[in-house]
């Protein structure tokens, strides 16, 4: 995820690692914490790897020197390909993929935003199907959580589903022009 969300805000901007960090705090401290630990070295294996390049270092103001990167078009293509996949993975991930998916939304093709939210919108429907068969237990708390978990997940359906609903109006007048 860190990678996919690193190649998105590339593309928008050269950073440096501190401000990259700072960037994916702002929107993506309610999918996943960002550490130091995690942003240098992503950074430097992408680096080795031909998705960005190190655009120019300046000094920074503890003294210390900051290398700006920047994206490559190998870096986009693994961006892209990052995008319109698919992993196998936990729900509580497969979710904030997602989301950190739909914060880059605007640099994809109107028929890739409706496949992604397509997919998305599917997966949510069979994962309530599986909740709702779930028992309650007697216990109050957990019945109460229960039913919030389901509530949210709802919540979710109907937000995709009228995100759909706005991306195949835009796809149908997109391809009337």
């Amino acid at each position: 995820m860190f990678e996919l969300a690193t190649l998105g805000l590339l593309q928008q901007e050269p950073l440096h690692g501190y401000r990259l960090k700072q960037q994916l705090e702002l929107f993506m401290s309610s999918c996943i914490s960002v550490n130091y630990g995690t942003i240098y070295p992503l950074l430097k294996r992408l680096e080795e790897r031909g998705a960005i390049v190190v655009l120019s270092e300046a000094s920074g103001e503890a003294g210390c020197s900051r290398k700006i990167y920047s994206i490559t078009e190998a870096g986009r293509q693994l961006w892209k390909q990052k995008m319109l996949e698919h992993p196998h993975e936990s729900w509580v991930n497969s979710r904030s993929r997602f989301m950190i998916k739909y914060f880059f939304f605007n640099h994809l093709e109107p028929s890739e935003r409706v496949k992604l939210l397509n997919h998305r919108l599917m997966t949510c429907q069979l994962r309530l199907e599986n909740q709702e068969l779930e028992p309650l237990s007697g216990d109050r708390y957990k019945a109460l959580a229960w039913q919030r978990c389901l509530e949210v997940l709802r919540h979710e359906i109907t937000w995709l589903t009228e995100q759909l609903a706005t991306e195949q109006t835009a796809t149908i007048a997109s391809s009337t022009l």
